[in-house]
């Protein structure tokens, strides 16, 4: 919580109490200033005196102030706006007066001031806390730019055609009478699990040693990913979702049952003592991933826990609408235990998706028979049926034909996507593409599990093919324009569509 703006004035030994009980015995860093634009400087300062306490309180300056050239209000607002600041609020009265109200433990103040007379010493030495001067790193990049990367803004870099809705006959408008009828879905995901860290970071620049490129961590955040990404997809997109999956017995696993539970996913993770949950780590800087770092094991679960794993799923069938097979071949489905599954499920008439991927590994999509939706990239579709030199339409034609699928959509990166699939009432089979939405994307790697998830779902609230593809493809370009595995939301999906519409 910080102080509004708007506040009355407030009597300094008020809002130390305040500060007080809100940082709840934690170490109090205090800085102050005019703070008239918010600079790399000012963010340098604040993020060493972040580091430096545990608390960060910023008083800024009141109006009557030398230097002071923008109205109290918008100074506030500049502070209060940064993420590492915890506390700020107007200071009526001398810095020096509150300091030996609040007694913080550590005041800083920028390294221009160490050689200067500073009043707030007399009052920090009195009460034996520290003085500390520095401006911070000269290399510290804005740790609140990098939150912006983390979080969906308004995507003004997407670009929806109407060409694709035209020739299928619907609006792009029309769109948001689907996303509705996506609640309440049940919803079933089984696949890996993943858990991804994104570590941002400065680069230094070339070893002299050798030529390779240093760089120094700055701040990292952890998501969910795999097929568990896939289950806070449709959580987001309005479904009720259970996943079942195996994991290790280690953190990994701890943070993955704590996330989805935040994102109120229903979950049953089944133990496997001989591996780790799946974490991935990839290394940042300046937008870009230098390096992706894997902890994994890639052998098939063994009988005993292939066992658990259906019973687990079979109690769950008789309360599913939309199963979602969600497979980056780590072991979690093997061969037998698809074949079991997909025959309970097709049994009860249930709705079967499946994404089978292969980015740093093989992968096989044919192997998953009689869904109603697969979505694989070309690379995945030309591995499934050794054919790396047929057309893209006689490929996706040769898949559906070899794996039963009802609906192809090959996704195809930067270019977009092929669908393939049966138009009309009679079954004629149709082949369309869509551009990539999003042309500025910050971070491919979800685009992939989005559209696979808001398609499958879409196609389950009754959408045909040609709408959820378009559904998906918004969900993918949403996805791709922030940094990190966050779920879509339909509320994404539809401030999209408002936009397009406004």
């Amino acid at each position: 919580m910080r102080a509004s703006s708007a506040d009355p004035v407030a009597r300094s030994e008020c809002v130390a109490a305040e500060i007080r009980r809100l940082a709840a015995g934690r170490r109090v860093a205090f800085v102050s200033g005019n703070f008239n634009v918010v600079h790399p400087g000012h963010l340098r300062l604040l993020k060493f005196a972040a580091e430096a306490g545990e608390f960060l309180v910023v008083g800024v300056n009141p109006d009557s102030t030398p230097g002071v050239a923008v109205p109290l209000a918008l100074r506030l607002e500049g502070i209060q706006s940064l993420g590492i600041v915890d506390y700020a609020f107007a200071l009526r009265e001398p810095p020096e007066c509150f300091i030996a109200e609040l007694k913080p433990d550590i005041v800083v103040k920028g390294r221009e001031h160490a050689e200067r007379h500073n009043p707030e010493l007399a009052a920090v030495e009195a009460y034996g806390g520290r003085l500390l001067f520095s401006s911070g790193e000269v290399r510290f990049a804005s740790l609140d730019l990098l939150q912006r990367e983390y979080t969906s803004g308004p995507f003004w870099t997407l670009i929806k055609p109407k060409d694709f809705p035209r020739r299928h006959g619907f609006t792009i408008e029309g769109l948001k009478a689907v996303l509705p009828h996506m609640r309440g879905i049940r919803v079933l995901v089984v696949g890996d699990l993943i858990v991804d860290t994104y570590i941002d970071c400065d680069a230094l620049g070339m070893s002299q040693e050798d030529p390779t490129i240093v760089v120094t961590p700055i701040d990292h955040k952890t998501f969910v990913g795999g097929a568990a990404i896939v289950a806070a997809h449709a959580r987001g997109l309005g479904a009720e979702v259970r996943y079942i999956t195996v994991a290790g017995r280690d953190d990994q696993a701890g943070f993955a049952r704590s996330a989805l539970a935040r994102h109120g996913v229903a979950t049953e993770f089944l133990v496997d003592e001989t591996r780790p949950t799946t974490h991935k780590q990839r290394y940042r800087a300046a937008g870009k991933t230098l390096l992706r770092v894997n902890h994994l094991r890639q052998h098939a679960i063994d009988a005993d826990i292939r066992s658990q794993v259906l019973d687990r799923i079979e109690q769950a069938l008789p309360h599913t609408d939309l199963l979602l097979f969600s497979d980056f071949n780590y072991g979690c489905l093997p061969q037998p235990l698809v074949d079991a599954v997909v025959e309970l499920a097709s049994e009860r008439g249930i709705m079967m998706a499946a994404d089978s991927q292969a980015s740093s590994q093989l992968s096989d999509i044919s192997r998953f028979r009689g869904m109603t939706l697969i979505t694989p990239t070309e690379r995945e579709a030309r591995l499934a049926l050794r054919d790396f030199e047929s057309g893209l339409t006689v490929l996706a034609n040769r898949l559906r034909a070899a794996c039963g699928a009802r609906n192809v959509v090959v996704t195809l990166g930067a270019d977009g996507m092929l669908v393939h699939a049966p138009n009309g009432s009679d079954g004629a089979l149709m082949d369309d593409r869509l551009p990539a939405f999003n042309t500025a994307p910050k971070d491919p790697a979800g685009a992939g599990d989005s559209l696979f998830t808001a398609t499958a779902l879409a196609l389950a609230a009754g959408a045909d093919i040609w709408r959820a593809s378009y559904i998906g493809a918004l969900a993918a370009a949403c996805q791709v324009g922030r940094v990190g595995n966050l779920p879509v939301t339909a509320a994404d999906i539809e401030a999209e569509i408002d936009a397009d519409t406004a």
